[in-house]
Parts: structure tokens; sequence; C-alpha cells
């Protein structure tokens, strides 16, 4: 009988990337237990171990006690902040550096990957392409961007996560005010709301101990966003994925469709970058293939799990199932239920595509097999339906992003159209007759 790796799977955001890992891991044999906020898409899944909540008034207890209880041999964290939180704990608690170390890698690296410039800094270095970037400390490193740069640039802000600390310029007023905007630390209002209406577990404990953001500009690249999921272990790339994106949920929003590729230069930045860091777990790099040299160019990363972790297709198992082998000693297995196209339609965001030529020539990744899961998927998340949340959301709507489409590989031929309308047919009766 194969060993049960015990895992456990840490998220604070109301994001479904985490239980969708969950259901690769478990399917691998682990023993996977979770950490989340109250029903969390997390708690759908079925055969998890334990599940912990997240304390609003005490998160960073709440995840020493999760780690305490469970005893993992691995953390993966799903959101920023929790990444955030797990280098907290390396540095409080001397007890738990060992797994965090193996969880994320070596302590040398943390500042590095929580800091946009200092990560692109860092590659750069490597020899890989990244984008002209800035750190901004007053005002008046605007004013000088602009007069070297142009107009156009991006202000972003480090420990934000889905866009939500990127603003796209066009004009040096609208950089000078997205610099004030960014870098006010967060105030009682802004923490009560993310606390009561969004019902984030960590907004108090972000309120009482992140210190001034950095802010950043970027120059901004014509292209089309392309990024990739990395499992690694010490410095070593276990598997990786990597992805054209077809279409977002605005123009700084997360990807609803992609298109795998085989990009060498995406490849070797995965590399470089997981042996010069000594990287372990899970994380991501967004790129913006350029326009005109077609070259891949690094904008960031994401120092923790992504959206890709349980896609696996014909010719390449999960990089669940990779990392789970490599925590036992094995080779990476061979795929169970490929996906037989390199299309995805990335399920619930997807469903906003509606008739998008991309949406309806994809592979729609539903998890059919939990059907709780996929039925709580389908709705709004759990905050947003709660009387209180509609109440402010009437009097302040939700900004509905523009779906942003993209083409950097030509049209589609009928052919596959009808191959991938069939297949998701197919898959949707065999989930039935299967229940």
């Amino acid at each position: 009988m194969k060993r049960r790796p015990s895992i456990l799977i840490a998220a604070a955001k109301w994001w479904h990337l985490s239980a969708r890992l969950a259901v690769a891991l478990g399917g691998q044999g682990c023993a996977v237990s979770a950490l989340c906020p109250h029903a969390h898409p997390l708690t759908k899944v079925k055969g998890l171990e334990t599940v912990h909540s997240y304390s609003a008034l005490d998160s960073l207890s709440s995840l020493a006690r999760a780690i305490e209880e469970i005893r993992p041999e691995i953390v993966i964290p799903c959101d920023d902040g929790v990444v955030a939180q797990l280098h907290a704990l390396h540095g409080k608690v001397p007890r738990m550096r060992a797994l965090i170390e193996r969880s994320l890698g070596q302590p040398g690296a943390f500042a590095i990957v929580a800091s946009r410039y200092r990560l692109l800094r860092t590659a750069s270095e490597l020899g890989i392409a990244t984008a002209d970037t800035r750190c901004l400390l007053v005002s008046d490193d605007i004013v000088r961007w602009h007069a070297e740069m142009g107009p156009s640039c991006a202000i972003k802000v480090d420990g934000e996560s889905g866009g939500n600390g990127v603003r796209m310029c066009s004009s040096l007023q609208q950089a000078q005010n997205a610099w004030r905007e960014l870098s006010a630390p967060p105030s009682l209002a802004t923490t009560a709301k993310r606390l009561i209406i969004d019902r984030d577990p960590l907004a108090i404990w972000r309120y009482q101990n992140v210190g001034s953001p950095q802010i950043t500009a970027q120059r901004i690249i014509r292209g089309y966003p392309a990024n990739c999921m990395v499992a690694c272990q010490a410095g070593e790339v276990i598997s990786l994925i990597s992805v054209a994106v077809l279409a977002t949920d605005g123009p700084t929003g997360a990807a609803m469709v992609v298109r795998r590729i085989r990009e060498e230069r995406m490849a070797l930045a995965v590399k470089w970058l997981t042996k010069q860091l000594q990287l372990s777990g899970f994380f991501g790099l967004d790129f913006i293939i350029d326009d005109q040299t077609g070259i891949p160019v690094l904008i960031e990363m994401n120092p923790r799990a992504t959206q890709l972790g349980h896609l696996e297709f014909t010719d390449q198992a999960s990089l669940a199932a990779a990392f789970v082998a490599a925590q036992r000693g094995e080779a990476i297995p061979q795929p169970v239920s490929p996906i037989s196209i390199d299309t995805v339609a990335l399920f619930p965001q997807a469903l906003k595509a509606g008739a998008s030529p991309h949406r309806t020539i994809s592979h729609l990744d539903v998890p059919w097999s939990e059907a709780d899961l996929h039925e709580e998927l389908r709705c709004d998340p759990w905050p947003q339906r709660r009387w209180l949340a509609r109440l402010y959301h009437t009097l302040r709507p939700i900004k509905q992003a523009q779906i942003v489409e993209y083409e950097p590989f030509g049209p589609i031929s009928r052919e596959t159209r009808r191959s991938v309308k069939l297949g998701n047919i197919a898959a949707q009766l065999a989930s039935k007759l299967s229940s």
C-alpha cells in the first residue's frame, strides 16, 4: 500500500483553486486537510481528513494551531496572504521552520518572493527577460518615470492578488492618483469592510502587521498574457505547465480560457529561478508574450499555488500527481483522466464568457465527480450571498469587468470545434451515468 503524504491546504481568499487542488491531491492518495473560512469551497470537497476554520480575530494563531494539530508533511498556501503568514510563523516559531522550509523553500528567498521589484531584479540578473520596473517611494518618482518611459504604465502594490492591486494608467495624473490610493495603509473602514462584507479572515492581521506597502511602476508590454505553474522541491523543478491566456476577466483579472503551450524560454526562467531561490512547493510566473519580438517577458511571480495544478493532459500528469510522486520518491505517473485537447475553459469563471468563440471550442473543466463542489462553484461566493453583502453592494455595486479576449495562434478549425463539443457532451454523459 502506498504511503499517504499528509498535506494541509491553507486558503483565506474565496478562490476555487484550493478546492480543485485538494480534489487532485486526494485522488493521488494524500491525506488532505484544510484551513479556510466558514463555507469556503474547500468545505465542499469530499474525503478531507479535517477542516479547520480560519479565525478572523486571530488568524495567525489559527494557522499555527492547524499545523500543530494536523502535523502535516507539507503546507500548501493558496493565496498571497497565507504565504505572508507562513513567513511570519517561520520567524516566530522555531519548531515550525523545518516544515515551512520544506513547503516553501529556503528562508533567504522569502523577502525576494514577497517583493515584485526584488524578484524581477533577481530574474533579470539571471538573464531572464523582464518588464522595466521601478520602485515608487515618493510621488516625484512617478514624474521621473513618465519623463523617461512615457505616459503609460501599470502601478502595482505588493501583497495583493487577482488584479486587485494593479492600476493601468495612461497619463501622469492617473499614475499619481493610483500611487496615492495604493500607498495608503489599510484604514479602519477598509479593514471593517474586508472583515464584515468580504469575510476576509486576514483583514485584522493585515491591518496590524502590514507596514508601508511597496509600490512599483511597470512598463506595459504590448502582447498577450501567458503563465505557468510549477511543482518543485529543494530548488529542482518536478513538473510545470505553461499556458497562453485566451480570455481574462478584465484586463488585469484571472484567466478564464487558456491554451497549453510549450515555450522553452518560459521553462528556462522557471528552472533558473527555482534553482537560484531554492524554492519548494508550488508557484506561478506571469509573462507577456511581446507582440513584436515573440519573447516571453516576465512581469511577476505568484509565490503560491495557482489554478492549473489539477489539469492533466494525454501526455502529462497533473502537477498534483507529479508533486505527490516526488514526496514518495516515485516516478511521475501516467495521466488517469486526461484532457484530450490543449484549450481549457476554467470552471466556473469561464461561464461568464458565454458564447465567446474561445469558450465554445474549449474543454469545459467542470469537477463532475464532486457534485457538492460543482453546485457551490456555480453560485456567487458565499460572502456575496449574505444579506448584509447584498445590501452593501446594492448601495455600492460590484464593478463588472469587461472580458478581454486574445487570439495568439489564429483561428480554430471547424473539425477542432466539433471534436471539442462532442468531447464536452461525452464527459457530461459519462458523469451522469457514473452517478
